[in-house]
């Protein structure tokens, strides 16, 4: 099976990336040693399309026990499910040599992630994400978190699991905004890293969007590549893998202002995108054609909700909080050219004002 090998600080670790991998966990889960109990989690959604495939892949897992549930809404990311769920590991007897496994999206995968990293101090972790963005993304790299009030994963832990196993045959029950949103991740590798990811999303597109299981297969490996050679050289986002936040800063900024009920988390990266974009060309960083191609790719994966009366101030104080913020100074991740970032960008305040200001007209001008 096609493997990316992701280093860790705790070790190297696999994820497994092909159509059909699902039918394939329980042997490598098994592979990873003995373990006294597996414990799926997962929201009631998910499990209504794929508990009774995730059931019969892996049935070690069974045993009399039902899998942990919980609502994977952003709005339930907080400390009180991680708690609930560690209540529930504790009464079914789950011990220090445990397996959780992650069945979901990325609201699953950062909180069963943040429960196995605390949970006595820290149990086996395999995610098995079902979505776009958690294949693509968040279920690669260790990262672990719940929201607060205050903003975005503002608490977590870098916790790498021991495996993942990518199955794009899951993403076929998906509705479609959430197919959509999840593409914004795949243009921001293009953007980043890959010119030759870029100009096949360019081209293929309309094929994508169709789920074509050969172009998802493509692009979904090569995201998958460039996120594990990122995060095996700068796991705890010290230099590198700041290019990852491409997007991210006003994205995140966007969730929380909003209650994380107008925007998909694609979604409001595809907005901060935009917004970085138009950013890097008026500090002429970035050759404006480049820009052109930017801005259309971006376009290309559907229509934005709209950004309502969200005030420049607001977003400020949010941005101003956010983890990736330094003493108060909110830092871009700007495109220099397709395939090509810098990090730690101060950008004048003025400037970032004007562009959120203009951002209504700028959409305006490209979704017509």
């Amino acid at each position: 099976m096609p493997t990316v090998k992701v280093n860790s600080s705790s070790g190297t670790y696999s994820v497994i990336s092909a159509p059909g991998s699902l039918g394939q966990a329980s042997r490598l889960i098994a592979a990873l040693g003995e373990s006294t109990g597996i414990f799926l989690v997962s929201s009631p959604k998910v499990w209504r399309h794929w508990g009774r495939a995730v059931a019969k892949a892996i049935p070690a897992a069974e045993n009399g026990r039902r899998p942990i549930l919980f609502d994977d809404a952003e709005s339930k990311k907080r400390l009180a499910t991680v708690e609930d769920i560690a209540r529930q590991l504790v009464r079914a007897g789950a011990d220090r040599r445990t397996t959780i496994v992650a069945i979901g999206g990325g609201v699953v995968g950062d909180v069963a992630g943040f429960a196995a990293a605390t949970y006595l101090r820290g149990v086996r972790l395999v995610h098995i994400p079902t979505t776009v963005v958690a294949q693509v993304d968040s279920a690669v790299g260790g990262k672990t978190a719940v929201d607060l009030p205050e903003g975005k994963n503002l608490v977590g832990a870098f916790y790498p699991p021991k495996l993942v196993i990518v199955d794009p045959q899951m993403l076929r029950t998906l509705p479609h905004r959430e197919f959509r949103s999840g593409l914004y991740e795949v243009v921001k590798y293009g953007v980043i890293a890959d010119p030759k990811l870029f100009a096949f999303l360019a081209r293929r597109m309309d094929t994508i969007l169709r789920r074509d299981p050969k172009a998802l297969d493509y692009i979904i490996s090569r995201s998958i590549a460039i996120k594990a050679g990122v995060v095996s050289k700068d796991e705890r986002e010290g230099s590198l893998r700041q290019i990852l936040n491409f997007g991210h800063t006003l994205g995140h900024a966007l969730e929380t202002a909003t209650n994380y009920r107008r925007f998909l988390h694609g979604e409001a990266i595809g907005w901060g995108m935009l917004a970085v974009t138009s950013m890097a060309l008026q500090l002429k960083e970035l050759p404006q054609a480049d820009a052109i191609r930017i801005l259309g790719l971006i376009v290309s994966v559907g229509p934005l909700p709209r950004l309502g009366n969200l005030s420049p101030s607001q977003l400020q104080r949010i941005m101003a909080s956010d983890k990736k913020a330094r003493a108060g100074r909110v830092l871009w991740v700007l495109p220099r050219r397709i395939g090509k970032t810098e990090w730690g960008k101060d950008v004048p305040w003025p400037i970032v004002e004007r562009t959120i200001k203009t951002l209504p007209v700028l959409a305006d001008q490209l979704f017509k």
